[in-house]
């Protein structure tokens, strides 16, 4: 939590530097494309507000986000979701009020530009939570056991060194290159006295199934734990049968 804390205060601070500079020491070079602007181009902007609405833009989103990290210290569970997305939806949509502002000429194809990128964002970032957020299963076959899912793979019995089932869950340090939600873990991260290991975990749902192979590490659960310990027991038989 205190790693996500911090992305979160460094993200606030930039910005609210980057707006202040841009808004009020005319650092208008540090907007994407403007210093290469025809000079004309520059000075019509100026005129018109836009390089200080943008500052201003970047500071209304610092003092948001700053506002909602409270949600932190609660039990809310989706308080990453909604400042990220407050964040990204914010912007956005003042980067696309913002092109009323542009030079005439260019307005119409910034507008298009601003919208396109928008949807294009919002859908990527709307469909991999939708994935994020799908379940998991394993299913144990003749020689191999699946995860299936996003991140998921096939093992075989063979390739299986030796399985425990945890009570607890090791302190997972690092998000390697997973997903990493409040409730939901998938992916490959770093565990504390494991390394880097894969993940199908569901937050809080004692017990965790940890199954070492030959070449990778694998925790998995279920938030049924009657399930998770069914799971536990099929692979483990067949693992010794294959022993």
């Amino acid at each position: 939590m205190w790693g996500l804390l911090a992305v979160h205060l460094i993200i606030i601070l930039l910005f609210l530097i980057l707006g202040w500079a841009v808004r009020k020491k005319e650092g208008y070079w540090l907007i994407s494309g403007f210093s290469s602007r025809t000079k004309e181009e520059q000075e019509e902007l100026i005129r018109s507000g836009y390089p200080q609405k943008v500052g201003s833009l970047l500071i209304i989103t610092a003092l948001g986000m700053l506002i909602l990290l409270p949600l932190m210290f609660t039990s809310f569970k989706f308080a990453m979701e909604v400042q990220f997305g407050f964040m990204i939806i914010f912007l956005m949509g003042g980067m696309i009020y913002l092109t009323k502002y542009e030079v005439p000429n260019k307005r119409k194809r910034s507008y298009i530009i601003s919208i396109t990128l928008f949807i294009t964002i919002i859908g990527g970032m709307s469909a991999l939570s939708y994935f994020s957020y799908q379940g998991y299963e394993l299913v144990t076959k003749e020689e191999s056991f699946e995860v299936t899912g996003m991140y998921g793979d096939e093992w075989k019995y063979e390739d299986i060194t030796s399985i425990e089932l945890m009570e607890k869950m090791p302190e997972v340090t690092v998000r390697i290159n997973g997903v990493g939600l409040p409730a939901l873990s998938k992916g490959h991260f770093k565990v504390t006295g494991y390394g880097s290991s894969l993940l199908f975990i569901q937050k809080g749902s004692s017990p965790y199934i940890f199954i070492e192979l030959k070449d990778e590490r694998v925790f998995i659960n279920d938030k049924n734990p009657e399930q998770t310990r069914l799971w536990f027991e099929q692979v483990r038989e067949q693992a010794e049968l294959t022993q």
